[in-house]
């Protein structure tokens, strides 16, 4: 298992934080997933053998939300 962080630029209430924790948890793979508005960050937990990057940037993008690359 492997944990990452993600930076999320339009997330801003707890509501919004909670409709991409639940859309992070269904991605195959996720164990854990908790999103913040105060820190606009998403924090999951994976099994790399399972899902990568890319499933992770296109949950959020669909969840309607846009991560902030380093």
């Amino acid at each position: 298992m492997r944990e990452e962080t993600f930076k999320i630029s339009n997330l801003y209430t707890t509501e919004e934080a909670e409709k991409l924790t639940q859309a992070m948890l269904n991605v195959w793979g996720i164990s854990q997933a908790e999103a913040s508005a105060q820190h606009k960050t998403i924090s999951i937990m994976f099994d790399e053998r399972m899902s990568s990057s890319a499933d992770f940037e296109q949950a959020v993008r669909e969840a309607g939300f846009d991560l902030i690359c380093d």
